[in-house]
């Protein structure tokens, strides 16, 4: 077998790209995240979001079921089952992308993300929207549990996590510049079927969104 990560993040199929150090940027600039704070990207997959937040200046650790290269920065854990092999209170920041809606039971994973925050830390989940999402979600055979705005944040809480936030997110790095032109999107989103898989970026980010927790 292959592999999910070597067949799914292939780079011929998804080449490299900027978005994941404008993503680290924005989330940096944001939430006020300090240069050298201990970072933990768990389910870091072929490490593009490791390189990003690295290169703003983190402390960087990764995290992930199987490996898509030999990275030294990555440590091996099934996710929804093992303990993460990191001390309590270990990091400042949890960063988690397209991770948890593949876990049937996510118990287990955010007891071990909050474990291993230190006091006031912060975790930051971004996760497919399932009702922008539902009609593709099962697209990835691996998607097993969606969420919603109201779900994630009831989980976060559930699981210990204080002052949660849940929203809608657009993956366009030009809506975080310029927020008005969301509402370009909005009309997008009434006009594009979310299964066009539009190959224009602004019209596929538009009708796909994310939420981030």
């Amino acid at each position: 077998m292959t592999g999910y990560l070597k067949t799914v993040y292939d780079e011929k199929k998804r080449p490299k790209t900027t978005y994941p150090a404008e993503l680290a940027s924005y989330l940096i600039k944001r939430y006020s995240i300090r240069r050298g704070s201990r970072f933990l990207d768990v389910g870091c997959g072929r490490g593009d979001f490791l390189d990003a937040f690295e290169k703003q200046g983190l402390d960087i650790s990764g995290l992930d079921h199987e490996s898509y290269t030999k990275d030294t920065r990555v440590r091996l854990c099934d996710l929804e089952k093992e303990a993460f092999p990191f001390r309590e209170g270990e990091f400042d920041v949890v960063f988690t992308k397209s991770v948890i809606e593949h876990l049937f039971d996510p118990a287990l994973f955010l007891t071990e993300c909050k474990r291993v925050l230190k006091p006031g830390g912060r975790i930051l989940i971004l996760t497919p929207d399932w009702i922008s999402q539902m009609k593709i979600f099962f697209d990835d055979y691996t998607h097993r549990q969606p969420y919603t705005t109201a779900g994630l944040k009831e989980a976060m809480e559930i699981f210990g996590f204080k002052e949660v936030q849940s929203e809608l997110f657009y993956q366009l790095p030009v809506l975080w510049r310029v927020p008005a032109l969301k509402i370009v999107s909005r009309f997008i989103q009434g006009v594009v079927p979310v299964t066009a898989k539009s190959s224009v970026k602004f019209i596929r980010w538009s009708v796909e969104l994310m939420i981030l927790g």
